[in-house]
């Protein structure tokens, strides 16, 4: 499986992937992400599985993108679980 890949620093791809909500503020976090807010919002849920990208439209979940930092991939395991 291909994965896209989304630099978490980078503002380009903060602008393009967004949480299901639209915002740009969210992080990834133990296999899924969570969005500063959305969590600053009582009656919404801040945790999610999926970013939307805003440039196709299309949804993808937290096991069909590849985060990468300056210094490397944010989740090598979760990486190296799926090539198995």
């Amino acid at each position: 499986m291909t994965k896209e890949v989304v630099r978490i620093q980078d503002r380009r791809d903060r602008w393009r992937f967004v949480c299901p909500r639209g915002h740009r503020s969210w992080e990834p976090t133990n296999h899924h992400f969570w969005c500063q807010q959305c969590a600053s919002t009582f009656d919404v849920e801040a945790t999610f599985d999926e970013l939307r990208d805003q440039k196709t439209g299309r949804s993808v979940g937290r096991r069909q993108v590849r985060l990468v930092t300056p210094v490397g991939p944010y989740d090598a395991d979760l990486d190296e679980e799926e090539s198995r």
